[in-house]
């Protein structure tokens, strides 16, 4: 199965290595030299990892099939992918991929059923599962233990310590503000 690991940025330098806007828990693994992926576009092509380092807090990879500047500008904006095995986890107990949480039952911490995770947004933040509620809206929950105390994956379920607003927005609290007052 094919799953995002970044998405190509700039060019740095003369000699085709860009920046990655990396996707991964495991960008070590996935963009080690030697590594091939495949570009998400109309034509995809395979590119294969040459090299690979960090600088500044940002990683930089050299393809091959990228001889110099010119050829990496070409890439940019474009997501790569990386080829992962259908049962495989990541070595983290506590980390998922995103495969694994779509499609989940959601229910509540005292077992009310009330939709099914249909996606996983990533922020520079947080991730936020999208859960599409037995009614047919959709929220966003964060993916933090204290709203999402519970994922079981061989079970097929996450619970979500749900709070006013969170999964019922109708039922948020609304603290009258000074405007308000008026």
């Amino acid at each position: 199965m094919l799953v995002t690991v970044g998405r190509i940025g700039r060019a740095h330098g003369i000699r085709g290595e860009v920046g990655i806007d990396v996707r991964t828990d495991e960008p070590d693994r996935r963009f080690a030299d030697g590594a091939t992926l495949v570009t998400e576009a109309k034509v995809s092509r395979t590119l294969t990892v040459a090299s690979s380092r960090w600088h500044s807090g940002r990683l930089l990879v050299k393809f091959a099939e990228v001889p110099d500047r010119t050829a990496a500008e070409q890439l940019r904006n474009l997501f790569v992918q990386a080829e992962v095995d259908d049962d495989a986890r990541p070595e983290d107990p506590e980390e998922y991929y995103d495969r694994d949480l779509v499609g989940l039952a959601v229910r509540t911490t005292d077992g009310a059923e009330v939709g099914e995770v249909v996606d996983v947004v990533h922020l520079p933040a947080q991730d936020l599962l999208e859960i599409r509620r037995t009614a047919g809206n959709l929220v966003l929950v964060p993916l933090v233990e204290e709203l999402v105390p519970e994922i079981d994956v061989d079970k097929r379920y996450v619970v979500v310590a749900d709070r006013p607003g969170l999964l019922d927005p109708d039922g948020a609290d609304v603290v009258p503000t000074e405007a308000d007052a008026d």
